[in-house]
């Protein structure tokens, strides 16, 4: 894509700023200048609002569950509850080729010696796939989570995707996601009172010390602090030409 193109999708994006939740996602759903559009969910700790949100705007939205293949049961379990409860009608849980599992982690041990390797091959390379021929996608993604996504905009243009990343409940803090839960009756994460608060594969997930990041539970002892399929956010402003 040239540069003048880049700088045209990333004033679409811009347009968005002061949008969130549920108008964020109606207005995102019915612009056409950003094709077609998925909703990806861990049906992690938080994920029940970003779900129960989409399924008031348009219930057969695409939902993209990434089936690493090493999940908790609990996630799995608790993904099922959650779309029976919210009435989604499109919920599609893609899981890694199979062939290239027995190729490059025949003993299941990658997440050991090289997570980042185990993370391509479970959960970016599945999402690519899955995503192809979206234009966009609704991310659950919070600026409170880590200094990482500290300038995390509503609406970013992703160069390297082609696409657009939708963050609905960017500016949302744990007390309105908290509050949201209760107002909405909505199920927790079994695992969340056991001090799991951000959710992912069993192997490379452990509970969190109180007070500390939500997301230090993630392959804590390690520098790696996401999976690959997002990157801290550019909060370089846009350029007006």
């Amino acid at each position: 894509m040239s540069a003048a193109a880049t700088v045209v999708q990333e004033l679409i994006a811009a347009e968005f700023d002061g949008l969130d939740g549920h108008a964020l996602i109606e207005k995102v759903l019915a612009d056409p200048r950003l094709g077609p559009v998925a909703l990806v969910s861990s049906f992690g700790t938080e994920s029940a609002v970003l779900l129960a949100l989409a399924a008031e705007v348009a219930p057969a939205v695409p939902v993209i569950f990434l089936d690493t293949l090493r999940h908790f049961g609990e996630t799995l379990r608790y993904r099922d509850r959650l779309v029976a409860q919210l009435g989604l009608e499109d919920v599609r849980s893609v899981r890694p080729d199979p062939d290239e599992i027995a190729r490059r982690d025949p003993d299941l041990l990658l997440f050991q010696r090289d997570p980042d390797a185990c993370c391509a091959l479970r959960k970016v390379e599945p999402l690519e796939r899955a995503l192809s021929g979206f234009g966009g996608w609704i991310t659950g993604r919070k600026r409170f989570q880590a200094l990482t996504r500290a300038d995390l905009p509503a609406v970013e243009w992703a160069a390297d995707e082609g696409r657009f990343k939708i963050n609905p409940l960017a500016g949302w803090s744990p007390d309105r996601i908290a509050a949201e839960f209760e107002a909405r009756g909505l199920q927790h994460h079994p695992l969340e009172a056991d001090g799991f608060l951000s959710i992912g594969c069993m192997p490379c997930t452990e509970r969190v010390a109180q007070g500390a990041d939500p997301r230090s539970g993630r392959w804590s002892g390690q520098d790696k602090t996401e999976c690959g399929i997002h990157r801290p956010a550019d909060p370089s402003p846009v350029t007006f030409l």
